[in-house]
């Protein structure tokens, strides 16, 4: 029998489920809890620390390099969601490094980090002195890992949330991070919607980082974007996104 692991993770009481598939008769066929502790030890046996080689060689982070098996392995063979964690994207190195420059932009706020990924940017604020960060990433592993590199960074573990908050009532934040989540129509559509609604609301102040990807530079938000910083790419970066050269963070200033 033909069976495939189905990359989906559910919350539940402190654990998380995973679910096999059995392709031959298309169904689910086994279920397995997986404590926060196992998903650690899995991460921590499946990643590199890195703290070099990118925008921000002051934050330590864990992620895929040449040397850990699934960067080389067959996708089908992970076991869960997709680990846009395990790779820290240009966008999230442009903000982790604007705020670290800047650090009176996150100081004494209230910070979303939205996509949060590996947690750099979340990081990078918490550095700055923000007085409460959120993390907020829809998948549980991703959360796992925000930790363990909190940990690395010598941060208490931040807040970690995985419920989808775009189009939830906003909370107040003083300030929302998002890096790289231009990468689908439909996502950006969605987000430009929700992020006036905050900037409407409570005058959050939003920063976006983005190496120039097309979803964002075709999108209609790309006018009302004002640039803040841009950075050049160590040449590793380049080479891990397909040549892309810098990455810019801009403040989203809609029409109110």
């Amino acid at each position: 029998m033909f069976v495939q692991w189905i990359r989906i993770l559910y919350s539940t009481e402190g654990r998380l489920l995973t679910l096999k598939y059995c392709g031959s008769s298309q169904r689910y066929c086994t279920l397995k809890l997986i404590s926060e502790n196992d998903i650690k030890q899995f991460i921590v046996e499946n990643t590199e620390v890195v703290s070099g080689g990118n925008l921000t060689p002051e934050i330590r982070l864990r992620l895929f390099t040449p040397n850990c098996r699934f960067w080389h392995a067959r996708p089908e063979l992970w076991p869960f969601t997709d680990p846009y964690w395990a790779i820290y994207w240009p966008g999230g190195q442009a903000l982790a490094r604007y705020m670290l420059d800047n650090p009176g932009v996150a100081k004494d706020k209230k910070v979303l980090d939205l996509g949060s990924g590996c947690g750099a940017s979340a990081i990078a604020a918490k550095m700055s002195g923000s007085a409460h960060v959120l993390a907020n990433d829809i998948d549980p592993v991703a959360a796992i890992a925000t930790k363990l590199n909190c940990e690395l960074n010598g941060l208490e573990p931040l807040p970690a949330a995985t419920e989808d908050l775009i189009g939830s009532e906003p909370r107040g934040w003083d300030l929302i991070l998002l890096g790289d989540m231009f990468y689908e129509e439909a996502l950006a559509d969605g987000l430009h919607a929700w992020l006036r609604h905050c900037i409407r609301t409570h005058g959050t102040r939003v920063l976006i980082g983005d190496p120039g990807r097309a979803q964002l530079e075709s999108h209609g938000i790309k006018r009302r974007l004002l640039p803040q910083a841009r950075y050049e790419l160590p040449g590793a970066v380049r080479e891990e996104n397909y040549g892309l050269t810098s990455s810019t963070v801009w403040r989203y200033q809609p029409e109110l």
